[in-house]
């Protein structure tokens, strides 16, 4: 059967607006006509008056041709032959309420531009008015996944004749052929329902109740018996036909119960709790769970040293086993600590076994060392022997004796004052000598002295004052050379290391600033 036929085989009748583009007339006439329809010249009472939207003859015919009293005559957008023709069938104009279109807002929320249009084709096609406000409007189609849907729901569920529909709603509509809306279901607002009565209370329910909280909070003093948790474990027991009186109640109910009837209640548990004698803590009581097992302690991992760092620390053992060997019997009596600095920048494979000449006598450094024990600082401030702290075992042993007198009127000192010696007051400390490598990178290899420094100096050679005298010249004359060459002490100083010539350093630095000043001279 042709799509413009209705069930008796007549032709569907067509009626065009005139200001339609005669080429578009021309088209639609040929489509009708192909189909089984028939195209009028004048308005048929049943029929279908094609027009284009938004124009003013629209309105005209709007007005002029809308009548009640002929409910088929339906006026709808020329572009409705051809969706009918995709559509292989006679559309029915299903969005018409009262003979008018029903107004439509499409919601912004449905953001895709294409889908805005063709939801808006299909609206018209089947009857109804797409272009309407949201104020106006008496369906509103939005996007049910963005949030604005269920706020739009909530905005408009109380204002009468006004729908919230997804754009999926006028799909299943021109499927079924008729326009419903989505129905209102009933949503229990809570309370009792009139003239329901509400389940007593019985001394049984009490009893079991009372049983309950003896069982899981036998002492009051704990706490917890008003508490929301404890009725919500009863009642999950509603399933156990032990406890198949708790469903008689809400755990609501049962909390209510025993807070408005707490003086009562708490006499019969505690004849309860008499009787069985339940423990604090017992397992099954509320509020006591198993103690947790403590975490066993993770032993944290040293941070390996680098490759960098490995290779440092293994050039300065190198120069400390070097160096012992020939400092070994600095570790003599009397002697003071000796320190010797070395910077690890300058240590190498050639420098490594070499010590600048020229070198004095081992016992010679340890006289000096001794000397300059009892020279006065950088700030020429003397030594005060009454100042200079003493060793442990002469202030323990001071500590219990009476050595600490006083000198009254005229009467000699005491043995204090005098910077006397105890007798066996001081002990042997190690003699060995150790390597100590400080955060900076210097090496310090110490010679710990064996006697206190409160004990008297030995006697200082003319050797040791010379030996200390050569070590100042040694480092002026270093800088010397470095000032007269104008070159950096650092630069001289390793020169000086590898050949350990004076003269030769002095010579050679010489003749490269010669060599720099007639090669670079510019004549300014």
């Amino acid at each position: 059967m042709p799509i413009f036929q209705d069930s008796n085989g007549l032709a569907v009748k067509f009626f065009f607006q005139k200001d339609i583009l005669q080429d578009v007339q021309a088209e639609l006439c040929d489509t009708i006509t192909s189909l089984g329809g028939r195209v009028e010249a004048k308005v048929p009472r049943q029929g279908y008056i094609l027009v284009q939207p938004g124009t003013p003859e629209e309105e005209r015919l709007r007005l002029c041709w809308t009548s009640s009293d002929r409910p088929e005559r339906y006026f709808v957008p020329y572009t409705f032959v051809e969706a009918c023709k995709v559509a292989g069938m006679l559309l029915k104009q299903i969005f018409i309420e009262d003979g008018a279109p029903i107004p439509m807002h499409i919601h912004p929320s449905i953001a895709n531009v294409n889908a805005r249009i063709a939801l808006s084709n299909r609206i018209a096609n089947s009857g109804g008015d797409p272009h309407a406000s949201i104020q106006s409007s008496r369906v509103i189609l939005a996007d049910p996944q963005s949030d604005v849907f269920q706020h739009l729901v909530k905005v408009f569920q109380g204002v009468p004749d006004k729908y919230i529909e997804s754009y999926l709603w006028v799909k299943k509509c021109i499927e079924r052929g008729t326009c419903v809306y989505t129905p209102m279901v009933y949503k229990n607002p809570g309370g009792r329902r009139p003239g329901e009565e509400r389940t007593q209370f019985t001394e049984q329910d009490e009893q079991n109740l009372c049983n309950w909280i003896a069982q899981k909070i036998p002492y009051k003093e704990i706490g917890g018996r008003t508490g929301n948790r404890l009725y919500q474990q009863l009642c999950d027991l509603a399933g156990d036909p032990e406890y198949a009186w708790v469903a008689r109640h809400t755990w609501q109910s049962w909390r209510e119960r025993y807070k408005k009837n707490s003086g009562r209640l708490d006499n019969i548990i505690a004849s309860i709790v008499e009787q069985t004698r339940p423990q604090p803590g017992e397992k099954g009581q509320y509020g006591y769970v198993r103690q947790p097992e403590e975490k066993p302690k993770r032993n944290r991992k040293r941070k390996a040293r680098s490759t960098e760092e490995l290779q440092q620390l293994s050039h300065q053992e190198e120069f400390v086993q070097h160096l012992e060997p020939q400092l070994g019997s600095l570790s003599t009596p009397g002697s003071s600590q000796l320190l010797v600095t070395v910077d690890p920048s300058q240590m190498n494979s050639q420098s490594l076994p070499h010590i600048p000449t020229p070198m004095p006598s081992l016992q010679d450094i340890a006289d000096a060392e001794a000397y300059a024990a009892l020279m006065p600082g950088p700030s020429s401030i003397p030594l005060v022997r009454a100042d200079t702290r003493r060793s442990p075992d002469e202030e323990e042993l001071d500590e219990d004796s009476s050595q600490w007198a006083v000198r009254v009127g005229n009467a000699p000192p005491p043995a204090w004052a005098k910077g006397e010696r105890l007798e066996g007051a001081v002990t042997s400390q190690r003699a060995n000598k150790r390597a100590r490598i400080e955060p900076s990178g210097s090496i310090h290899i110490m010679s710990p002295h064996s006697a206190s420094i409160s004990s008297p100096p030995p006697p200082i050679s003319t050797d040791a004052i010379v030996a200390i005298a050569n070590l100042h010249v040694l480092d002026q004359s270093i800088r010397d050379i470095a000032k007269a060459a104008r070159f950096t002490v650092e630069e001289v100083q390793e020169y000086y290391n590898k050949s350990g010539d004076l003269t030769a350093t002095r010579t050679r630095f010489q003749r490269m600033r010669a060599e720099l000043n007639a090669k670079f001279n510019d004549d300014v």
